[in-house]
């Protein structure tokens, strides 16, 4: 029972990064119809910004924060103006691949300016432990649990009453009517890039913090695509619950066969492929021709 505990809170605070990290996924994939191979680069490249700020220029950790934000929204917004609108009409397969390359280039920038070797970064998630049910489970992985629903929290209250989320919900809903209610379908693109980037940020603080600030990110980044699937293309409400369930099972595979965890997202994804093609809360789409 002890050890059911453990698993399934590390598991919960693996599936709250996912989700911060598929809720980008979605947000682009929703007001442009993208499918972007290069989310778990946008993560890798928040996390280091922060690093830069918070642990190279000093600045308290609000602002850090903050100019990390500012610095991962910026290069999503130019990407999506600068490689991104030119593609608008193409073969999808050439938008792929672009997005590819984009992740491959992400990469190399990082490694370049800072190496390949792991750095350490200053915590800021409280230490110690707590005892739930006897068992005794880090206070870190439960914080990182809270600030990813309340990042949730936040994102739906945008989408809900801000003028601008409503925008991006009606761009995503029907694009043509959005256009005839003079919404500027290209602005939208670019804040859904530049939140995506936002939220890929806050995933890269949460996962540098509980473990480091290394390469490994980017490829945290490729379980992204079985939390999506899993829970729909154009589901927000499905990224928390495709996150959870990834978790959950990485973690319990983890805790049946050491290295389990590596695999047991991809079988999920093959699963549900084969199930359900569009989701838990995806909707399916009928083409007439």
């Amino acid at each position: 029972m002890t050890q059911f505990i453990q698993l399934t809170v590390y598991g919960l605070s693996n599936g709250a990064v996912l989700a911060l990290a598929a809720l980008g996924f979605v947000l682009i994939y929703k007001a442009t119809n993208v499918i972007n191979f290069a989310q778990g680069e946008f993560l890798l490249v928040g996390a280091y910004a922060f690093y830069s700020a918070f642990v190279v220029l000093h600045l308290p950790a609000i602002l850090a924060v903050a100019v990390g934000a500012a610095v991962a929204a910026a290069l999503a917004a130019a990407i999506e103006r600068l490689l991104l609108r030119p593609l608008i009409g193409q073969d999808p397969i050439a938008v792929i691949m672009v997005t590819i390359g984009l992740s491959a280039v992400l990469k190399a920038v990082v490694q370049i300016f800072y190496g390949t070797t792991p750095l350490e970064m200053p915590k800021l998630l409280p230490r110690g432990s707590v005892a739930i049910l006897g068992a005794i489970v880090p206070t870190d992985r439960l914080v990182a649990i809270v600030v990813a629903a309340a990042v949730f929290a936040v994102f739906g209250a945008f989408f809900r009453w801000s003028r601008h989320g409503v925008a991006m919900r009606a761009v995503a809903d029907d694009t043509q009517a959005a256009l005839a209610q003079g919404i500027s379908v290209n602005r939208i693109s670019a804040l859904a890039w530049a939140m995506a980037a936002a939220s890929a940020l806050i995933a890269g603080v949460l996962i540098g913090d509980i473990a480091e600030v290394s390469q490994n990110l980017a490829g945290f980044g490729l379980i992204v695509f079985p939390v999506v699937i899993l829970g729909g293309l154009e589901s927000v409400p499905g990224t928390i619950v495709g996150g959870a369930i990834i978790g959950l099972v990485s973690q319990y595979a983890d805790g049946l066969s050491p290295g389990a965890s590596q695999v047991a997202p991809f079988i999920v994804l093959v699963v549900i492929l084969l199930v359900r093609p569009y989701g838990l809360f995806g909707q399916p789409r009928i083409e007439r021709v």
